[in-house]
């Protein structure tokens, strides 16, 4: 019974006073809110009655939150249930899009939903499936090679015990399929500490849905399909979560706003243009206020560009997380 559990609690969306200080000035035109949620971004720009909105949500839990909307703004608001990935299918002809902006956090709804098994205290089979998915977290545990579970844990999650979780988990999986309360007795038990900051299990249920919804390639192909689709002028807009996903973020709109020489000593060399405008260097972050409100939201990094060219080469971003990638294609192995 606990498996299909679904606690309502009221969500909050982050950092929405500072994201509507930053698009405000765009208003009169299309915005693509890329993980749509429970709307609560969509909502409020909404309310600008010359605005419009295109949201993408890969889960088709949150269709009756776009119905809600729908109902109300007519048709300003579109709802495509897909990955974000997929955003370049998106016809931008007349559509005078503004920015496109992507909230990376998992509402605290899907949280507590422990059918969706986002959270340690889910019970039964493993899953970790966000929508349009081609494998479940049951299937990544119970079958992928110790190896590569070590790989998904450490790149993935941070876990400095990966070695030892992965080495335990293909021992006792000889002794049957493993379920959610399996996997967190084996994280908890490979601790040598009581206690710790956080939940034991935190690190890797992490590397696992970042894993089982491919959230690594689906952020960078994300950013380089959505500066396809902006118009020259456009913004754009990433809240993030974990180090892992600001880091690509970080350098991509580090690496495509600066240019650097390779050395003093060698001649001057004539740059390629920059594609990307910061404004601001440093990424926003919640205020104390909002962090009383909302506690999940004290990791939330805001981070935004411009863009300036319309230049789309983006073979280096790609080599330099290719060897993430690559871990995310160890499920061709199941």
């Amino acid at each position: 019974m606990n498996a299909t559990i679904k606690l309502e609690k009221k969500h909050f969306p982050v950092l929405l006073d500072e994201l509507i200080s930053i698009i405000s000035p765009l208003y009169g035109g299309t915005f693509i809110d890329c993980t749509f949620g429970e709307g609560g971004y969509s909502k409020k720009i909404l309310e600008h009655k010359k605005n419009n909105v295109i949201a993408i949500d890969r889960d088709e839990d949150v269709e009756p939150h776009a119905e809600v909307l729908k109902k109300k703004f007519g048709k300003r608001f579109v709802f495509i249930n897909s990955t974000f990935k997929e955003i370049n299918h998106i016809n931008k002809t007349n559509k005078n899009i503004k920015a496109a902006i992507f909230d990376l956090g998992y509402s605290t709804n899907q949280i507590l939903d422990y059918s969706k098994g986002l959270s340690f205290n889910s019970k039964g089979k493993l899953n970790m499936k966000m929508g349009i998915n081609t494998f479940s977290a049951h299937e990544a545990i119970n079958k992928l090679e110790e190896e590569h579970l070590k790989k998904i844990f450490k790149y993935f999650g941070d876990e400095k015990n990966a070695n030892l979780i992965a080495k335990k988990i293909v021992f006792e999986r000889k002794k049957g399929l493993l379920q959610t309360e399996d996997l967190v007795k084996i994280i908890e038990n490979s601790y040598k500490k009581k206690y710790t900051k956080s939940h034991k299990s935190t690190k890797v249920f992490q590397a696992l849905r970042i894993f089982v919804n491919q959230e690594i390639s689906q952020l960078i192909y994300g950013l380089i399909n959505s500066f396809k689709i902006l118009p020259v002028g456009g913004y754009l807009i990433v809240v993030t979560f974990h180090s892992l996903e600001d880091r690509i973020v970080k350098f991509f709109f580090k690496n495509y706003s600066e240019t650097s020489n390779t050395s003093r000593y060698l001649p001057e060399t004539k740059h390629e243009k920059k594609l990307l405008k910061l404004l601001n260097k440093k990424p926003i972050v919640p205020t104390n206020k909002e962090i009383i409100l909302n506690p999940p939201s004290r990791s939330a990094k805001l981070r935004y560009a411009i863009k300036i060219n319309d230049k789309q080469k983006f073979d280096f971003f790609l080599k330099k997380f290719e060897n993430l990638i690559n871990i995310e294609n160890l499920y061709l192995n199941l």
